[in-house]
């Protein structure tokens, strides 16, 4: 399956494993188990450009994932504006999550969670 989906775009890929009674590809798996194995997860961060991807062992404090962007965001750290990646599908975006009140502002202790969206305050 994976070589056959070599070029494809991801709705193509998708309909593909779709028909093939697959719900994810053997190299998504790979990477997802991979993950657990090594007690990564990823959280990301946005502007209204793109959205970035960063990876983390699990059990990581706010402070200390700010830290893996930079360590000015560790050092000045504030707080974590915090939405779940499938609050803020579900609100149809940021503006969406917070009129729903699921936007948290989280401290120094917040444990930060797979698939959390973060912008980070801080000062230096």
């Amino acid at each position: 399956l994976e070589a056959d989906m070599v070029g494809m775009d991801p709705a193509e890929r998708a309909e593909y494993l779709d028909l093939a009674g697959v719900t994810a590809s053997g190299l998504d798996q790979v990477i997802r188990h991979s993950y657990h194995l090594l007690g990564l997860i990823s959280y990301f961060t946005t502007d209204s450009r793109m959205l970035r991807a960063w990876t983390i062992r699990r059990g990581m404090t706010a402070p200390q994932a700010a830290g893996v962007i930079h360590t000015d965001f560790a050092k000045g750290f504030i707080r974590a504006e915090v939405i779940h990646f499938a609050d803020f599908i579900a609100c149809g975006g940021e503006a969406g999550a917070k009129a729903r009140g699921v936007l948290q502002i989280q401290g120094k202790e917040y444990v930060v969670q797979d698939a959390d969206i973060i912008h980070f305050r801080f000062n230096v």
